[in-house]
């Protein structure tokens, strides 16, 4: 049940509360096959101050019939952002100290297929989370700093484009835009920005079933299929 509330939930938004018969009819028969474990290593790039970052991700759901995938999962800023801060000793003086913008969220996500052919795939991913976003004197991420934390919520639509070369192995790509809402504003207006991650996809179980289609795994959850 609870599974199934997420997805009508994200489906409202992601279709601005315009939910339509053919749309609830696919959810229907979507939920009516097997669910499969939906486990993935995320690496998205975007822009603070002009300046390409990269944002890491472990991600862990469920996949039905290769349609719809919902679940949850962790990121984290990996690159360098340093920036100047000015600090005033005890003595009057000023002092200059670098600082790292760091930020690490937990998310949850749900990716609908909205157009499917033997090849090409195209689906609607959306996550909304929340996270804590700081300046640490450190270069690598340290959340058990005592730098003060900033509480920010999230939302990130987009859009995936998948091609499969294979039963096995394919290539994707996707573009969204991570909004985010923040109390602090030197901050908040940095987290804003398009994200996008170029794939490469391979599919276990179906590499599996294609090298070993008499086994008995197989023979219970196969065959390979496009």
């Amino acid at each position: 049940m609870l599974v199934k509330y997420l997805i009508f939930i994200f489906s409202l938004i992601s279709l601005n509360g315009s939910v339509n018969a053919q749309f609830l009819d696919t959810l229907h028969e979507v939920f009516n096959h097997k669910s499969s474990i939906d486990a993935r290593l995320e690496s998205r790039y975007s822009f603070i101050d002009n300046e390409l970052i990269s944002v890491r991700g472990v991600r862990l759901g469920v996949a039905y019939q290769r349609k719809m995938r919902i679940g949850g999962g962790i990121s984290w800023l990996n690159s360098m952002h340093p920036e100047t801060f000015y600090e005033t000793k005890v003595d009057g003086t000023i002092d200059t100290v670098f600082r790292n913008l760091k930020f690490t969220y937990l998310c949850y996500y749900v990716d609908f297929v909205f157009y499917k052919t033997k090849r090409w795939q195209l689906s609607v991913p959306i996550q909304a989370g929340t996270g804590l976003a700081w300046w640490q004197k450190q270069s690598k991420l340290n959340f058990y700093t005592g730098d003060k934390k900033h509480f920010f919520i999230l939302y990130e639509p987009g859009i995936t484009v998948q091609y499969k070369i294979f039963r096995w192995f394919g290539l994707g790509a996707d573009v969204a835009y991570r909004f985010t809402a923040l109390n602090n504003k030197k901050i908040g207006e940095k987290l804003n920005s398009p994200t996008y991650s170029l794939k490469i996809l391979i599919w276990f179980d179906q590499l599996y079933f294609t090298s070993f289609p008499k086994s008995k795994i197989t023979q219970k959850f196969g065959p390979a299929i496009w």
